[in-house]
């Protein structure tokens, strides 16, 4: 996962701000459980690597941007936002892509302009069009690599001592070996391996539905997993898509035990109004398309229907189990 400076601003001005970061990210494994794998501090963004085995990375991202956010403006003297927007999470099948993807991680502080690797360079790269790079180059780019403290990449090479909190083992393995000379050495080459070729194609660009890397098994899974946590389920709606509202009324169809036809248009009846808010609250789709589904209805009537079922729900308990019926057939 990623997050970004707002309007892409530096997030750190210097090695304190970077040394404090790095620690609120230690505290942030131990608090929420985290498995973290890799990281990368950048002037205006950082990567990480992490697996969330209590499903809370929502919960532990915004300790992590909140905490140091509230600590950056206090030492600098500023305010307002420090975070553009929400993180950027993609959700990766580990076997298939964790090796890739540190790979990645790690070389995001050579994948810059004045090393070559710029985004034009790096798709230059790979239309075969931007040749061998030079060896003065290369050996740059891996001294430069190699030097970099504000990654977890040192730690794996056994140049840095690696904290507590970091996960090495995991990444070696699928790397062919364990943590030792001959695991860290090969390691060392596949990541390396990268600059003297010319960067691959970003994993970031190879997204399944813009959130996902694996296989249709592995999706199948991850939406199983999220179905309990509510914290996680925008995640594992961009996952699935939006389901079309003739979707969502055969749900309160099948909840009702009733066709839509019979009870759309009756008066006093909650079952249209259950169909408008289901779309409209939990899957964002537009007023317009809701209000044609209802018969003609214009806008304001829908966004009037919607407020009336919330408000309805909270007094009438067979409605309110009939609402928990439907997002759970819907994977809400």
């Amino acid at each position: 996962m990623t997050a970004r400076g707002n309007e892409r601003r530096p997030i750190y001005r210097d090695d304190r701000d970077r040394r404090h970061f790095r620690q609120l990210l230690g505290e942030a494994v131990e608090v929420f459980g985290w498995k973290l794998h890799a990281y990368v501090l950048m002037e205006n963004h950082f990567h990480l690597l992490v697996e969330t085995p209590e499903l809370n990375l929502g919960r532990g991202m915004q300790w992590l941007n909140v905490s140091y956010s509230v600590w950056f403006n206090r030492r600098h003297g500023r305010s307002g936002h420090l975070f553009q927007g929400r993180y950027k999470a993609i959700i990766a099948d580990p076997l298939a892509w964790g090796l890739e993807l540190s790979r990645y991680v790690h070389l995001n502080p050579v994948r810059i302009g004045r090393q070559g690797l710029d985004k034009t360079a790096r798709r230059r790269d790979r239309a075969g069009v931007g040749g061998q790079p030079e060896e003065v180059r290369v050996k740059a780019r891996t001294a430069e690599l190699r030097r970099y403290p504000w990654s977890s990449y040192r730690a794996y090479l056994g140049l840095a001592k690696a904290p507590a909190w970091l996960r090495r083992d995991r990444i070696l393995e699928l790397g062919g070996g364990r943590n030792g000379p001959g695991a860290r050495e090969a390691y060392r080459e596949y990541v390396e391996s990268a600059i003297r070729q010319g960067l691959a194609e970003s994993p970031w660009e190879k997204l399944t539905a813009q959130t996902v890397l694996g296989a249709v098994d592995f999706v199948r899974q991850v939406g199983a997993a999220l179905e309990g946590d509510r914290r996680e389920q925008s995640r594992w709606r961009e996952l699935r898509g939006t389901p079309k509202i003739s979707e969502i009324i055969a749900v309160v169809e099948k909840v009702k035990g009733e066709q839509w036809d019979r009870f759309r248009d009756r008066y006093g009846d909650w079952g249209r109004d259950l169909a408008l808010y289901l779309g409209r609250k939990g899957f964002g789709i537009k007023l317009k398309e809701l209000g044609d589904a209802a018969g003609g209805m214009d806008y304001m009537s829908v966004s009037a229907a919607v407020k009336r079922l919330e408000r309805r729900a909270e007094k009438d308990s067979a409605l309110s189990a009939a609402l928990h019926r439907c997002r759970k057939e819907l994977k809400m």
